[in-house]
């Protein structure tokens, strides 16, 4: 620092600008005479201030500003003062911050990718009218914190239904988590959803834990295998629905949230409401808005984008580069019923890029359970079984053959549309286990 009078003479300087020029005693000198290419006096002339200005010292750049100082209207002094002593200083603090911005961006793209939705409804591959009508019911209710129950088989798209929601919503910023009712034992199920204070139970964390009630604030929890979740936290989970506040366990009050929740299941949630194993109440609080979704059998149409859009992906993944299906290969894909749905297509197609040798996807490279009647030993199968594979398999041909045009279909087949549909019926419609 620097201060001179409006004459150019140096009022007073500080140690480090002493240092840094050598200047021994340089206060009442000229300033010309103590900085090389100095400025100062010309702005004591303009009154202009002079800011972030490069200067050259000791054949060193620094960043200098240069300001006037008024007592009213009347000029008293001119304050200068060196941000950097050299230019390069200034150079490697802003290669730092970019590094830290860089650094910052990534660790919040991974925070957005762990916690945020991970697909859109853009990834939802779908041409046939069942799908259609289940994305434009999701896309419309994504907009609101409506609770959705998304129901379908296992394989058939629910999570992936469920992140798209979370994608399209308000929310979209905040975290989406995901708690499988199914895979995580009952004695854990609790803590895992609510959380728990400082010496709820033994091998509690000695800060307690947060619930994932509390982790989804702001943002979307996904229940999903919600039909098995224990009867006795049905009632718990109700409630954290209607009051809108979660209790840890061991807790003494009720912790505000402001939580979406998306509930899904391949499980038949009337009938275990009926057989007592999944609360009413709970049911119509879930049943808010439900989407279905079909499972591949009943959406053929669908199969040949479904197997693209797959192949991309593994493709990408795996490094491993298909050109060309043998129509062999693809008669095989079009007529099984699929009952894995999406998630037995994609490793199936996994499974055969790992089996070829050059670059087109051959009939031998696709392993599929064999079709037919399932036979223990030499046992013969009966007249009535053998008919009933034969019906089936002439059916799927036919809506295969008929772009899923299910009256042309029952032409081809040379039968009545009420006698068609009874036998695709019978096709499509498994009971749930």
């Amino acid at each position: 620092m620097v201060i001179t009078d409006p004459e150019g003479i140096i009022l007073f300087m500080n140690n480090s600008y002493r240092d840094f020029l050598g200047a021994v005693d340089p206060v009442g000198k000229h300033i010309t005479q103590v900085i090389e290419n100095t400025r100062m006096h010309i702005v004591a002339k303009t009154g202009k201030q002079e800011i972030a200005e490069i200067q050259k010292i000791n054949g060193r750049e620094m960043i200098a500003n240069r300001v006037p100082i008024y007592n009213g209207d009347t000029m008293v002094a001119v304050l200068g003062t060196v941000m950097f002593q050299d230019v390069r200083q200034l150079h490697a603090l802003a290669a730092n911050i970019d590094q830290l911005k860089q650094e910052l961006a990534y660790y919040k793209g991974e925070l957005h990718r762990k916690l945020g939705a991970a697909y859109t409804f853009d990834q939802i591959v779908s041409i046939s009218h069942e799908m259609q009508q289940c994305k434009a019911l999701a896309e419309k209710v994504a907009n609101s914190d409506t609770t959705v129950l998304i129901t379908g088989e296992s394989g058939t798209g629910k999570e992936l239904f469920a992140h798209a929601i979370h994608a399209a919503s308000r929310r979209a910023m905040g975290p989406f988590i995901r708690v499988n009712c199914a895979a995580i034992p009952d004695s854990l199920l609790e803590s895992e959803l609510f959380g728990y204070e400082e010496g709820a139970f033994t091998g509690a964390l000695r800060k307690g834990k947060k619930g994932k009630f509390e982790l989804a604030d702001r943002g979307t929890l996904l229940l999903d295998e919600i039909g098995d979740m224990p009867h006795n936290l049905q009632a718990k989970l109700l409630r954290i629905l209607q009051e809108k506040e979660v209790e840890r366990i061991g807790g003494s009050h009720p912790i505000p949230i402001n939580v979406r929740v998306i509930a899904s299941t391949n499980r038949d949630l009337t009938t275990l409401m009926k057989e007592g194993h999944f609360r009413e109440d709970l049911f119509y609080r879930l049943h808010v808005v439900s989407i279905h979704i079909p499972p591949i059998r009943k959406r053929i149409e669908d199969l040949p984008e479904l197997v693209n859009v797959l192949l991309d992906q593994l493709m990408e993944s795996t490094g491993i580069i298909v050109k060309e299906i043998d129509e062999r290969a693809w008669e095989l894909i079009r007529y099984h019923t699929w009952p894995g749905n999406v998630r037995e297509l994609r490793n199936m197609l996994e499974r055969a890029l790992h089996m070829m040798d050059g670059k087109r996807l051959e009939l031998e490279h696709v392993i599929l359970p064999v079709p037919g009647v399932k036979q223990q030993d030499n046992q013969v199968p009966t007249l009535k079984e053998v008919l009933a594979e034969a019906e089936k398999e002439a059916v799927l041909r036919a809506v295969q053959a008929a772009g899923g045009n299910k009256r042309k279909a029952a032409k081809m087949l040379g039968i009545g549309k009420s006698s068609f549909y009874q036998k695709w019926d019978k096709i499509t419609i498994q009971p749930q286990k």
